[in-house]
């Protein structure tokens, strides 16, 4: 690999919000049932892997999947706040129909992916999409270099995995990213000084179905 960093990017498994298609951000909402196997599951499908480093947010739904893979590989789990969601401010806990009725302006910003509009402030201040795609890229390039010539995971968000796709396909803030984020799905990106390109997309193998029985991958 020399000079590159080969990062498995995942998102975390499912959560009660996710489920219901509540805007989860920076609350911190754990796995639910199905999220917990889907976890189990990608464990498992990376067990023969060759890991150097496993990252993850420091929001539970992140962290409980990040463990999932480390318990096969004798590795530890770092945490980094930097690969945290995006924070929606007042939106986070509400699903899309609410956030227009009650925030017509904003959530007309929101589906335009106005890059510098600034959702209204909840328990948390939010953060404008330019903001937070510069925060999550800054992440992923520092942890990338940290790393040179190695494969590492990065477990994270949805948004966190949409920045990555977004500078490696060249799209640029202004424009809605078209692309699926499924729970537990492995997204291979390639760093070469700094420079962020895709290898593969939507790895979910593991996910359908889930092919071995619960009691199994519930043997740790």
């Amino acid at each position: 690999m020399e000079n590159m960093t080969e990062i498995l990017m995942i998102r975390h498994g499912q959560t009660a919000w996710n489920e219901k298609k509540r805007l989860q951000g920076h609350s911190d909402i754990p796995l639910n049932s199905k999220g917990e196997m889907q976890a189990l599951a990608l464990g498992e499908a990376l067990r023969n892997e060759k890991l150097d480093a496993i990252f993850s947010s420091d929001m539970q739904r992140a962290l409980k999947t990040a463990e999932a893979i480390a318990i096969w590989h004798g590795l530890p789990v770092e945490t980094d706040p930097e690969l945290r969601e995006r924070c929606y401010g007042a939106f986070e806990g509400m699903q899309p129909d609410e956030i227009e009725a009650l925030y017509p302006e904003s959530h007309a910003a929101w589906h335009a992916a106005d890059p510098d509009h600034v959702f209204p402030a909840g328990e948390r201040a939010a953060e404008s999409l330019r903001q937070f795609y510069g925060r999550s890229v800054a992440a992923i390039r520092r942890l990338a270099e940290r790393h040179q010539g190695q494969r590492i995971v990065l477990v994270a968000h949805f948004g966190v995995i949409e920045s990555a796709y977004r500078i490696a396909e060249s799209i640029p803030l202004g424009i809605r990213c078209r692309m699926p984020v499924l729970n537990t799905s492995i997204n291979r990106f390639a760093v070469r000084d700094g420079s962020i390109s895709l290898l593969k997309w939507g790895e979910a193998e593991h996910l359908e179905p889930l092919r071995a029985p619960a009691e199994y991958l519930k043997h740790f």
